[in-house]
């Protein structure tokens, strides 16, 4: 099944059960969609990185827990760019002209959140695992297929593009607003190895150093609680 198709169907039943879920809340539990802007970079020495930017969709639940804090539950669909510098050695024209390469990488994300509640319900801050699966790290264009990244010999742009699929990353956020509108920014990072399945690769002729990146993701949101 493709990444697209499994986005799909999870989106699908996810929805299901909370639409069957919202008769069941109480004044303090709430379905809601929500929205953003990412900002996304990758923690490695093997690569020279530009962060890029992206978007985020999702659906979240928040539920009260007890006394001032609640869970949150949440899905969503994530499409991130990052450039990592790399050079054509064929263009003499141009001296080797070092520039960045774009990439983009699309996820799906699951995550169980605690928030306390500070002013409730204007001010609470969240911390929590998410559950992270990806798709390739695919080149933008297929142009820069055969440039050369930045520090490599022989290591081209389009080799690290089949990057781990599955991830775990920590969270910390803070919110604010008012009961059925909400402005949240977070900051993810990943603990495990996005470029691990590159170490794997025959393909690849394997660096001194291992392939190894963390990703991390600055998120800016907008909540709307049905």
């Amino acid at each position: 099944m493709s990444l697209k198709n499994l986005l799909f169907v999870t989106f699908s039943l996810v929805f299901i059960q909370f639409s069957q879920a919202q008769g069941n809340f109480d004044h303090n539990n709430h379905i809601g969609i929500q929205g953003g802007l990412t900002f996304f970079d990758i923690d490695t020495e093997n690569f020279i990185t530009e962060q890029g930017s992206g978007y985020m969709l999702g659906f979240t639940t928040r539920g009260a827990f007890y006394n001032d804090f609640d869970l949150i539950y949440g899905i969503n669909f994530i499409q991130n760019e990052i450039g990592i510098a790399g050079k054509d050695l064929n263009d003499t024209q141009q001296g080797f002209f070092e520039q960045s390469i774009d990439y983009t990488i699309q996820s799906a994300q699951i995550s169980l959140l605690l928030s306390y509640n500070i002013v409730y319900p204007n001010l609470s801050i969240e911390v929590g695992p998410m559950l992270n699966v990806n798709g390739k790290m695919k080149l933008k264009q297929d142009t820069f297929n055969e440039f050369i990244l930045d520090g490599y010999t022989d290591l081209k742009a389009e080799d690290i593009q089949n990057v781990s699929r599955v991830h775990f990353y920590g969270m910390g956020g803070l919110t604010a607003g008012f009961e059925n509108f909400r402005l949240s920014a977070q900051y993810q990072y990943g603990v495990t190895n996005l470029f691990g399945r590159l170490n794997d690769s025959e393909d690849i002729n394997q660096p001194e150093t291992k392939f190894q990146g963390n990703p991390h993701t600055i998120i800016g949101m907008v909540i709307l609680y049905l």
